[in-house]
């Protein structure tokens, strides 16, 4: 059913992840990766200490899409493995959670490798 408020809200707090990512390029020397490291962290923290599901409810794909989503997906299956199996669950958790997700992007990564011919920066 289509809700306008929820791509209202969509739009607000994805809009917001992208505007503290632009400000961070813009205002500080961090490389993209170094940002969306600090993105998946803070992802991370989020499911830890239990906000991130209270947002994801508001905001849904506003913050389940970007890397932060992917963070609190790390987060969440090393958490839910370790209580169920301890400390191997907890260094394996996160990537059994999360694998279809690394599987799709390598697969796609190797579709477009094959597609276009890739080039050194000049």
């Amino acid at each position: 059913m289509f809700d306008p408020i929820m791509y209202l809200k969509v739009f607000a707090v994805g809009g917001l992840v992208c505007l503290i990512g632009q400000i961070l390029i813009i205002t500080t020397k961090m490389t993209s990766a170094r940002i969306l490291v600090s993105f998946l962290l803070f992802g991370a923290l989020l499911e830890t200490i239990g906000v991130y599901q209270k947002i994801n409810d508001f905001a849904g794909a506003g913050i389940s899409i970007p890397i932060i989503g992917f963070g609190a997906s790390l987060a969440r299956g090393a958490i839910n493995a370790g209580q169920t199996e301890g400390l191997i669950g907890v260094l394996t958790g996160g990537l059994s959670a999360t694998a279809g997700g690394i599987a799709a992007a390598i697969f796609a990564g190797f579709l477009v490798a094959l597609i276009f011919n890739s080039k050194t920066k000049k």
